[in-house]
């Protein structure tokens, strides 16, 4: 299991170490963020009106424009993302109300989104604080120990067919519509006003348009970025010697350096992603605007040792199904076979 080091571990008492280093990068900028909106929300509303347009001459041309809008409404989520940790603007209301329209144009509910992911940002990589705003990564004996319908349901859930066809859709048109007692009223409130908005937006539109017109432009769009959205978020912190450590143990600054993946993109991806493979230094200092992630990355010699993955590594990396705590790895199921056979335990199938 990986174990803090004096050049990455928390200093606990004081201030944090890096912190002197990213407060230069962590001030928002009024220019970039409107040159932000401008190429994200604008082509996104403008490439969808057209899609709607060209559904009179070609379908055909309505599903190309739509594919197009999907790489503009990524780049809107990640301007939402950054409007939810108050980094995209200096006004904390501002970030507020871009980042409900963001959040808007991509079906969430801003305040509930925005609480799931500062619970994953406070205990990425922790074992003992797992499942919130997370992908589901259960350790070896907490899959072993579950029944064969527990093992089944988690084969499936991490199948690549299920994570990357069904999840777009779950996350992001099915899942942000529910709510429960259990969440906080501002959470709750939240999901509940978004879902109103939604439908006193979308019902006249499927009664001037039609439900098919909808589907057709705004459906591939959203399935597209809703693909790569996931797949991002999976790779960011899902490779083989991520960090995963327990209790008193678990280190802020060793999961954000060593639990965070340096996803190379290159260009247009990186632009279409809004920086956000630089996930090692978000996760370190999350105050810092995805236009100014760049240059902190270039800039400071604390993230030039972070894991590198290129997106073929990426692709691989859907392999890994189980952290074995013993190594600090995941593992993939052939992995677990081989486990199994070297030390079986009679008692429990092999599934």
């Amino acid at each position: 299991m990986h174990n803090p080091t004096p050049s990455t571990a928390d200093d606990h008492g004081s201030r944090p170490f890096w912190r002197e280093s990213m407060a230069p990068y962590e001030r928002p900028s009024v220019a970039r963020a409107v040159l932000d909106l401008a190429t994200s929300v604008v082509p996104y509303i403008l490439l969808s009106v057209a899609a709607y347009f060209a559904l009179d001459t070609s379908v055909w041309i309505t599903l190309g424009l739509s594919a197009a809008a999907s790489g503009f409404l990524l780049r809107t989520f990640i301007v939402f993302h950054d409007c939810a940790h108050g980094s995209f603007l200096p006004s904390r209301n501002a970030n507020i109300w871009v980042g409900r329209l963001c959040a808007f144009l991509t079906f969430q509910a801003f305040a509930d989104w925005r609480h799931k992911h500062a619970v994953h940002h406070g205990s990425a990589g922790d074992l003992d604080r797992r499942g919130t705003g997370d992908v589901e990564t259960l350790t070896v004996d907490e899959y072993m120990a579950r029944s064969w319908r527990g093992r089944l349901g988690y084969r499936l859930f991490r199948n690549p067919i299920v994570m990357f066809g069904l999840g777009p859709i779950w996350s992001l048109m099915i899942g942000p519509r529910i709510w429960s007692r259990n969440q906080r009223p501002r959470q709750r409130n939240s999901v509940l006003l978004t879902n109103l908005a939604l439908a006193a937006v979308l019902v006249p539109i499927w009664w001037f348009v039609g439900f098919g017109a909808w589907a057709a432009v705004q459906m591939p769009a959203a399935i597209l970025a809703g693909t790569a959205g996931v797949f991002l978020f999976y790779v960011q912190h899902q490779f083989e010697d991520a960090y995963w450590e327990t209790g008193e143990r678990w280190s802020y600054a060793d999961a954000a350096l060593r639990g965070s993946s340096n996803l190379y993109l290159p260009q247009p991806l990186q632009f279409f992603t809004g920086n956000i493979g630089l996930h090692h230094v978000h996760h370190l200092s999350a105050r810092i605007p995805n236009y100014n992630l760049q240059r902190a990355h270039d800039e400071n010699e604390i993230f030039h040792d972070v894991p590198v993955l290129t997106v073929w590594d990426g692709l691989k990396a859907t392999r890994l199904k189980l952290i074995d705590p013993a190594s600090g790895r995941l593992l993939t199921w052939n992995e677990l076979r081989v486990r199994r056979a070297e030390s079986p335990e009679p008692s429990r199938a092999a599934f």
